[in-house]
C-alpha cells in the first residue's frame, strides 16, 4: 500500500545575536550600500559561542512539534539536512534525536549544500509512501558564520545561522498533501561552491588553517547563472509530476542565497512578486534552513491557509536541486 505525505507544523530558530551590515563596515573593506545592493541582505543572526546545529534545530524542532501538537517520542524518524554538524560523527540527528527524547526515531544527516532540506523533504515523504514511516521531523539547521573567511568579503557577508523544521505525517483522505518532489546533481560542477579542506583529501593541519582551507570558497558569477536555470528546472519538473501550473500556486519559497537571485528567479518564471517569499534581508543566507525559515516566518505572518499550494525550490554546493509542491496542511488555530 502507498501512503501520502502531509505538513502538520513547522518552527524555526535564529540566534539572538544580530550582526548588521553597519557591524561589517567595521569588520572588512565594505558598506551597508555595496552589501544590501548586491545581495538584499541587511542583517544575519550569529550563533553564540556556545551554540551548535543540534541546539537550534532542537528549538526549531520543539516549534514545529507544538504546531503539530505532537512529542519527541511521537517521531519514529529525524532527517537533518546540514553541512556545518556538531562534530563530523555523530550526526547532528542523533544529538537532536536524544535531546527531544525521540527514543523510537532513527536519525541521519543529509549533506547536500544549501538543498538538504528539499532532499530531506523528498526523502521524507518517500518514507511515508513507502509505508516505512509514519511520522518524521525534517531539519535544516547551520552554523555557517562558522566556515567563513571573515578576511573575505564576497562571501562573508552572504552567510547566517539558523534552523528551520517541520512536521511530516502520513495523511488522512481529504488532507493537504505533498504533491511531489523532485532532487538532482551534477557533481561536475563542485567547485562552484565547496570547502576544500576538513574532509580525507586534505585533513586539518597547520597549512590548511593557515590558507584559509577551512572556509566557505564560492565562484559567484558562474553559481548565479546555474542557480537560476536549475532553480527554474526543478520547478517546473515538481509542477509537471504534481500536474499543477504556476497559477494553481499560492506561494512560491525560493531558496534565500540573494534577493538578486530570487527576483532573476522570478521574473524568469513570471511569477508575481506577492507569491514569492522573501526572507534574505533578515536573516542572509543560511543554507539549508532558508527554506524551512521562510515557511514558519508565513506560517507566524499568517500569510499561508490551509490548503495553499507551495512550491518550494533551491540549489546548493554538489551541484544539487531540489523542489517540491505541497499543500498546507497545519491546524494553526485553536
Amino acid at each position: 500500500m502507498s501512503y501520502s505525505a502531509k505538513i502538520t507544523g513547522v518552527g524555526s530558530y535564529a540566534p539572538e545575536k544580530i550582526l548588521t551590515n553597519f557591524d561589517l563596515e567595521k569588520m572588512m573593506d565594505t558598506s551597508d550600500e555595496w552589501i544590501s545592493t548586491r545581495t538584499g541582505i541587511r542583517e544575519r543572526h550569529i550563533a553564540a559561542p556556545e551554540e551548535a546545529t543540534s541546539d537550534m534545530a532542537y528549538h526549531a524542532s520543539v516549534d514545529a512539534l507544538a504546531m503539530a501538537r505532537l512529542r519527541g517520542e511521537d517521531v519514529d524518524g529525524i532527517l537533518v539536512g546540514t553541512v556545518t554538524p556538531d562534530m563530523p560523527f555523530p550526526s547532528a540527528a542523533c544529538f537532536l534525536q536524544e535531546r527531544l527524547g525521540a527514543e523510537r526515531a532513527a536519525a541521519l544527516d543529509i549533506s547536500a549544500g544549501c538543498t538538504g532540506f528539499l532532499y530531506a523533504l523528498h526523502l521524507g515523504a518517500s518514507l511515508i509512501a513507502s509505508g516505512a514511516h509514519e511520522r518524521l521531523l525534517l531539519v535544516g539547521a547551520e552554523t555557517t558564520s562558522r566556515m567563513l573567511d571573515w578576511s573575505d568579503r564576497s562571501t562573508a557577508v552572504l552567510l547566517g545561522d539558523g534552523a528551520g523544521a517541520v512536521v511530516m505525517e502520513r495523511a488522512r483522505d481529504g488532507d493537504p498533501t505533498v504533491y511531489s518532489t523532485h532532487i538532482g546533481a551534477d557533481g561536475r560542477l563542485w567547485e562552484l561552491l565547496h570547502m576544500p579542506a576538513g574532509g580525507s583529501r586534505h585533513p586539518a593541519s597547520a597549512d590548511t588553517v593557515r590558507e584559509h582551507l577551512h572556509s566557505f570558497k564560492m565562484r559567484g558569477n558562474s553559481t548565479f547563472k546555474q542557480a537560476v536555470e536549475i532553480m527554474e528546472g526543478a520547478s517546473e519538473r515538481a509542477l509537471e509530476k504534481a500536474g499543477l501550473t504556476l497559477d494553481d500556486i499560492d506561494v512560491v519559497i525560493p531558496h534565500q542565497a540573494n534577493l538578486r537571485i530570487i527576483k532573476a528567479l522570478a521574473n524568469r518564471m513570471e511569477i508575481p512578486e506577492e507569491k514569492v517569499a522573501v526572507i534574505v534581508d533578515r536573516y542572509g543566507n543560511t543554507s539549508s534552513a532558508t527554506c524551512p525559515m521562510a515557511l514558519a516566518d508565513l506560517a507566524r505572518e499568517g500569510r499561508v491557509k490551509r490548503g495553499d499550494k507551495i512550491l518550494m525550490v533551491s540549489f546548493g554546493a554538489g551541484l544539487t536541486w531540489g523542489a517540491a509542491v505541497f499543500g498546507w496542511g497545519a491546524e494553526t488555530e485553536g
